[in-house]
């Protein structure tokens, strides 16, 4: 029961960051240590579907069977509990207090890519040059433009949008709600949720659970071969999210750079608490038993 309260606890962490333009549920996941435990039990679900639509039953049930039902399901419901009640407060605070929320979230995300050079097996000169070269790109990639905003989206924008963002939920670094944001679809879909929008979220989360089936094979299969140089390139995405969480100007609402305003004191003071809370996270997750450490299956 204490497992599954902690797994519980830990998705909706998840789901409150990827609530959040630029910090991913990838992040929480990794700085919990269980992020290559989840990435294995979302790729046996895809294999799973995948051998029902092939009409392999013996396969269905074997891949079905291999995945963690008593740490997936209290992690999706965790997830779900944080979008449908945090969905309208986040957006307000986000509103009210761009510039502090941005501190906090700024501090978060370098708590986490501490951490995750930590978390490395055996760290070399070409996974510090890997993440600094992710990190710069998507850096420079992040800094091209401002966002559009989509105007009245039709179901299979809503359903590409999906299938798009649920790749940069598992990865840390870069968040769906990134994604949405860059691709003009961000207050299109917390406006669904905040409104209970059914049929729209539908829509969204079959796009996202096609797009997650096929991505989580390919990150499972990069995890198993090449585990430190692929953790090398998250952390640098982790690192080059950074720019959206510079809290000068406005907040996360832009992509812009700015020298820091009158209210630099109290926007440290929040970073500080947001790396500091990620430290605390990973002490909690170190003294549980939570943590993969061993290579992930080939199965």
């Amino acid at each position: 029961m204490i497992q599954i309260v902690r797994t519980l606890v830990g998705g909706f962490l998840m789901g409150t960051a990827d609530l959040i333009p630029g910090v991913s549920g990838g992040t929480i996941a990794l700085v919990l240590g269980i992020y290559e435990r989840l990435v294995t039990s979302i790729r046996e679900g895809s294999s799973a579907l995948g051998a029902l639509l092939k009409g392999n039953v013996e396969g269905f049930k074997a891949n079905l069977g291999r995945v963690e039902w008593l740490f997936l399901l209290p992690l999706l419901g965790g997830i779900v509990v944080a979008v449908v009640s945090l969905a309208s407060f986040l957006d307000h605070q986000l509103q009210e207090r761009p510039t502090i929320l941005a501190g906090l979230f700024f501090g978060l995300v370098v708590g986490s890519v501490v951490i995750g050079w930590r978390l490395l097996r055996v760290p070399r000169t070409q996974h510090a040059v890997t993440a600094s070269a992710v990190g710069l790109i998507l850096f420079a990639i992040l800094g091209l433009g401002e966002e559009a905003t989509v105007q009245d989206p039709s179901a299979i924008v809503f359903f590409g949008a999906g299938a798009l963002a649920i790749c940069a939920m598992i990865l840390p670094g870069i968040s769906g709600s990134l994604i949405l944001l860059l691709i003009g679809m961000y207050p299109s879909v917390l406006d669904a949720v905040d409104e209970r929008d059914l049929l729209v979220v539908g829509v969204f989360l079959l796009g996202a659970t096609i797009g997650l089936a096929a991505f989580s094979q390919i990150l499972h299969w990069a995890l198993r071969r090449h585990h430190d140089i692929v953790l090398a390139g998250l952390i640098g995405l982790m690192a080059g999210s950074l720019r959206v969480l510079w809290p000068w100007p406005g907040g996360v609402e832009s992509s812009a750079l700015e020298g820091p305003g009158t209210d630099w004191l109290v926007v440290t003071m929040a970073a500080l608490v947001g790396f500091g809370a990620v430290f605390a996270i990973s002490l909690l997750a170190e003294a549980g038993d939570d943590r993969v450490s061993e290579p992930l299956p080939s199965a």
